[in-house]
């Protein structure tokens, strides 16, 4: 009864004209960036965070979340019918789903798509509605010792599950966890790392680490690469799939789904995780493997299913426990401090209205992404012809001058661009700079629950293993670095992150 009371409070919030026009704009944007290769989700939601300071937090947090859940959307479209990922989680989806194409399919991959999305989107949504309060009544339970070892999971968790070498995301991890040291320190009010700048004095500003190595850093990516081009020649034609393809996609669906759910949450975890699992998934249990490359209808149904999920249920760590996932619920943490919000259970005795809101437009959206993506195929691809070298020029000068409103200094663009060369240096040396970020967003947390845990324990370090939640926590970290490094499962690791590459 208390479940239904409490949507009743999300719809009546969500609903509001605002709040439906956010929602809108949200999703919009969302297709758009899935679409437009290159501009992921992290980039854009990094470079719209200046803008959220002139609206209501609701608002904001609804906008920013249909971003993120939009993109998983519209990188299917170009996928399918150009063979052109827009979204990361959209790489696997274009192996089978441009091949449906190529065999005059199309309109039957896009409506896979798109129900499949609808579906996981749905369901994992009402997942968070519905674990979202025992959650949240278990995070109360939680002391600084527990939520120290929750961020120490969640920063293995983030390690384990990055693309590439375990070593550079260690070292990305450390090093996020350096630069959330900079600024005053809390208890003694001593500057630390400044080098007497006084701007740094307050930390450096994370609007700038994010967009600077997440925007900058990929338009500059993308400017050095050759446009690539294809012409979709086939007119999209029937969406409707035949009874042979329903039996087969249904089964992909409920499975890509329950990956997706499940994936989202584990710290470290996300979309295009989620994607290469469902598809690896469906490649081994299919009756129609030998079909997979050439235009499986599984091979889409599938991971689409999966990051869509995912996308929805990696809300579920940040709303409950207030700890973020991944590099995105990361700069919803951002958006959440920008507004003065703590992110974590309070928030849904504190604020109901935002927690449950934020939780009814996700069923708003996904039927909003439906309408979006399906009738408007057309518009969509007509997009891809503006040419890359005229767009992201205006989207960096966009950048600057939100960049710049945060503190009206000219230091932070400065700081923007830094880091926008520095992520550029990631990139080129093959390093993920998600961990950076999260390690820069928990890394202040971590030391705050660090010291508060050893004061009431009056300095005896045995608080983090005598307390029984604490310990499991810390447990189920080593036991997740003892797996990663049996053999068979490196190899097996090693072998999705190929694929992904």
């Amino acid at each position: 009864m208390d479940l239904l009371n409490n949507l009743a409070l999300g719809f009546s919030t969500a609903l509001t004209f605002q709040n439906l026009i956010y929602c809108f704009l949200g999703c919009l944007l969302g297709t758009l960036i899935g679409i437009l290769p290159g501009l992921g989700p992290i980039a854009t939601i990094a470079m719209l965070l200046p803008a959220t300071y002139a609206l209501p937090p609701i608002a904001a947090l609804i906008m920013l979340a249909g971003i993120y859940y939009g993109a998983q959307y519209g990188g299917s479209t170009t996928a399918i019918l150009l063979n052109i990922p827009g979204e990361t989680s959209s790489v696997v989806t274009a192996i089978d789903g441009y091949q449906m194409a190529r065999r005059g399919r199309a309109g039957v991959a896009l409506f896979t798509a798109g129900m499949g999305s609808f579906f996981a989107g749905c369901v994992a949504t009402f997942i968070l509605a519905t674990f979202a309060a025992p959650l949240s009544q278990l995070a109360f339970k939680f002391g600084p010792a527990e939520y120290f070892s929750l961020m120490v999971l969640g920063l293995i968790g983030a390690v384990v599950l990055a693309s590439g070498s375990l070593l550079k995301a260690i070292g990305m991890i450390i090093l996020g966890l350096l630069m959330g040291l900079v600024g005053t320190d809390v208890n003694s009010g001593v500057s630390r790392y400044a080098f007497d700048v006084p701007e740094l004095s307050d930390g450096i500003g994370f609007v700038s680490i994010a967009m600077g190595v997440f925007g900058f850093a990929e338009i500059m990516m993308n400017l050095e690469q050759k446009e690539k081009r294809e012409s979709f020649l086939n007119k999209v034609t029937t969406l409707i799939p035949t009874w042979d393809d329903v039996k087969r996609m249904v089964p992909s669906i409920l499975r890509g789904t329950t990956i997706g759910s499940v994936l989202g949450i584990l710290p470290g975890g996300g979309a295009a995780l989620a994607a290469f699992g469902a598809y690896s998934v469906e490649k081994k249990t299919s009756k129609h493997s030998a079909e997979f490359g050439q235009g499986a209808i599984e091979g889409v149904a599938g991971p689409e299913s999966a990051n869509n999920a995912a996308a929805q249920t990696s809300f579920i760590p940040l709303l409950t426990l207030g700890i973020p996932p991944n590099a995105v619920m990361a700069l919803m943490v951002g958006a959440m401090t920008i507004h003065n919000i703590q992110p974590g259970p309070q928030v849904m005795t504190s604020n109901p209205a935002l927690f449950w809101g934020l939780i009814a437009s996700m069923w708003i959206g996904n039927l909003m992404l439906i309408l979006l993506n399906l009738p408007l195929i057309g518009m969509w691809v007509q997009i891809l012809k503006i040419p890359y070298r005229f767009l992201y020029p205006a989207i960096l000068v966009f950048c600057c001058i939100g960049v710049y409103t945060v503190n009206n200094t000219v230091f932070d663009v400065y700081i923007t661009a830094t880091f926008g060369i520095i992520g550029y240096l990631f990139f080129k040396l093959g390093c993920e700079p998600a961990p950076l970020l999260l390690g820069f967003v928990l890394g202040p947390m971590m030391e705050e629950n660090f010291r508060r845990a050893l004061l009431l324990s009056r300095g005896d370090f045995s608080t983090f293993i005598t307390r029984p939640l604490s310990l499991g926590l810390l447990v189920a970290a080593a036991l997740m670095v003892v797996i990663v490094a049996l053999p068979a499962i490196k190899k097996g690791r090693e072998k999705v992150f190929v694929e992904e590459l």
